[in-house]
């Protein structure tokens, strides 16, 4: 428990993976890719999220695609970085960043995607196998429930647990802060579900 609160990181090199990482994070895939592809302005399209699932809106599945490899990468890169250079906890710090960079893009007004993107990106980047245990437990909860958004939110609540019980607090601890952002990202997404009108894999509309 003591680990949890003992960071070593000096403030000026936190506050330079912090801003770091939010650059990298606030770069819109999304809006870039359908732009180039003449698409149009991808906020203006479905839900308006510069997301990967609102790209998929546009019927194009291969820029869908490379936005959500974009967007997780950007995270991934982040973290790797500030490990590399600064040590763990500026990785954390960096991955969190470019998180929070997405959600709140300042070129767009801080109106971001949904951020699970760079969510798998920045645990990538952090904790590697722990990805295998993501996408084990997105695609189990899908097969079951048929919802993406449902497998999202139980995929961002395990992983904290997960990481907590493997001795890693730290990672834990940051990857929980990101859950709880992640769900408030997803209230809409919630309300349907409790509604019952939220739409499921393969479903239009």
């Amino acid at each position: 428990m003591s680990e949890l609160f003992n960071w070593q990181i000096t403030l000026p090199i936190a506050i330079a993976v912090l801003v770091f990482g939010y650059l990298l994070g606030s770069i819109p895939f999304g809006l870039i890719l359908t732009q180039a592809a003449g698409l149009g302005d991808i906020r203006s399209i479905g839900s308006g999220n510069i997301g990967a699932t609102n790209v998929l809106r546009t019927g194009n599945k291969k820029l869908a695609a490379a936005t959500l490899l974009l967007d997780a990468l950007k995270a991934t890169a982040a973290a790797v970085i500030g490990w590399y250079f600064f040590g763990e906890e500026a990785g954390l710090l960096a991955g969190f960043a470019a998180f929070l960079g997405h959600l709140f893009p300042v070129w767009l007004g801080f109106k971001g995607g949904k951020g699970v993107a760079t969510y798998i990106g920045t645990l990538l980047g952090v904790a590697p196998m722990m990805v295998l245990v993501f996408a084990a437990i997105w695609l189990a909860t899908a097969k079951l429930s048929k919802y993406s958004s449902l497998s999202a939110l139980v995929a961002t609540l395990v992983i904290p647990v997960v990481l907590w019980f493997i001795d890693e607090p730290k990672i834990a601890l940051i990857m929980a802060i990101m859950t709880v952002i992640s769900w408030w990202k997803h209230e809409t997404n919630i309300k349907r579900l409790m509604a019952g009108t939220e739409s499921k894999i393969g479903q239009k509309g």
